[in-house]
């Protein structure tokens, strides 16, 4: 993040929800970190209290640990989810630039993507580790976290 972007949590809009302890997961957090100039996206894992919080209001977030979740409109009457693919291609989506045309995948079928999705998510640990806890965002990022 660039210094002076910062928002309390009252106003954050998009509030992305990742296995914490995920490799794979970790990397597309910082990744997205990278390639989010404007700051806008911010992060909580799935284990925290913040993703507790949004699964009491939002039943079809299960407590598995296999999606990634995002939460627009975070804690806002207008508050809604997105999982699993729909939630990748969202978050790219809101980015801008050449990441919204991935956005066009949604052309395919969401059973197909969510199938791959699926398959990658399976696979995760296996493919790309597990942390034993959460990682600490690096200092220059942490403002961008909820717990």
């Amino acid at each position: 993040m660039s210094e002076g972007i910062s928002k309390p949590a009252a106003t954050v809009d998009l509030l992305v929800l990742y296995d914490g302890v995920c490799g794979f997961c970790n990397g597309m957090v910082r990744y997205l970190l990278r390639i989010d100039r404007e700051g806008r996206v911010f992060y909580a894992p799935l284990q925290g209290e913040t993703a507790s919080r949004i699964r009491a209001r939002h039943h079809d977030i299960t407590d598995s640990l296999d999606s990634i979740v995002l939460v627009k409109g975070f804690d806002s009457p207008a508050e809604s989810v997105l999982l699993a693919s729909d939630a990748v291609l969202t978050v790219l989506g809101e980015l801008g630039g050449r990441w919204r045309l991935l956005s066009g995948l949604r052309v395919i079928p969401v059973r197909i993507r969510d199938f791959i999705y699926g398959f990658i998510a399976a696979n995760r640990y296996r493919w790309f580790g597990k942390y034993e806890t959460c990682p600490i965002p690096d200092s220059t990022v942490q403002d961008r976290f909820l717990p």
